[in-house]
């Protein structure tokens, strides 16, 4: 007599979190059993890449964003996906640790190993000291993939889609707001010469999300470099985020206390 199908495992918190890990850092438009990191997290866990992206759904069910604009993804997926969200919404640093420790477990690895190429100068670090800087480090990694994502890999005003070129930039500065550190409302994507003008405040992103120059800048217009690269700039739109537009009162944060704060030369 054929044997009956045994049905399958339940998902287990820790799969769960690892599916909400990917779902922070790939494109909502790439949910898919044929996209390449799906398949990479279901050979982990020893899950199919269709129950992946059904996990991945299940979470955009929950995502505020997705809710409010009426695309909120497959609603089954019971009270997990809900505390999951949850618990990163309350606590994102914590969360968003645990997830890359699990997942360093499953690719059997540790983190510092995974993450070698971000920590190597911390190993002199003793005691709560090194703790404290590996989470730090591994999730600024997580959030930069994170705000990568969320502008399709490319830089909100140029377009460049060098990973290598790219930063996640924090309206409100890391130092300033630990609540807000690892929200991706908190983040754009720019390549490193206008992440370094928009975090010195020498440009800025108004609430229509326009670029507009300090008085610093606008001295430069006679200059080369100005001409090739700020000119064409100037009070236009950045690219409009996949999923996390930046949150209007970090706007106006970085428009009162950074931008246009530089010193005239």
């Amino acid at each position: 007599m054929p044997q009956p199908k045994s049905k399958p495992l339940l998902w287990t918190r820790d799969e769960f979190i690892l599916a909400f890990n990917l779902y922070l850092k790939i494109e909502y438009k790439k949910i898919n059993d044929q996209n390449p990191d799906v398949i990479k997290l279901a050979n982990l866990i020893n899950r199919s890449p269709g129950s992946i992206s059904i996990r991945l759904a299940n979470f955009a069910s929950v995502d505020p964003y997705h809710q409010q604009r009426g695309a909120g993804g497959l609603q089954n997926g019971g009270n997990q996906v809900q505390q999951i969200w949850n618990e990163f919404f309350n606590n994102k640093e914590e969360l968003i640790f645990l997830s890359e420790q699990i997942l360093a477990q499953k690719e059997n690895t540790s983190i510092e190993n995974k993450y070698e190429d971000i920590l190597f100068d911390i190993k002199n670090l003793k005691g709560q000291d090194i703790i404290r800087a590996v989470k730090t480090r591994v999730n600024q990694s997580v959030f930069r993939q994170m705000v990568l994502s969320n502008y399709n890999n490319k830089c909100a005003i140029t377009g460049i889609d060098i990973p290598e070129l790219l930063l996640a930039s924090h309206i409100i500065p890391w130092s300033k707001n630990e609540e807000h550190r690892l929200n991706p409302e908190n983040g754009i994507c720019f390549s490193a010469l206008y992440d370094k003008a928009f975090d010195t405040g020498l440009i800025g992103i108004n609430t229509n999300h326009e670029i507009i120059f300090s008085d610093t800048i606008k001295k430069k217009k006679e200059s080369e470099f100005y001409n090739k690269y700020f000119t064409s700039l100037e009070n236009q739109k950045i690219i409009v985020a996949q999923k996390y537009s930046p949150r209007k009162e970090f706007l106006e944060y970085h428009l009162d206390t950074i931008f246009n704060k530089q010193i005239t030369v």
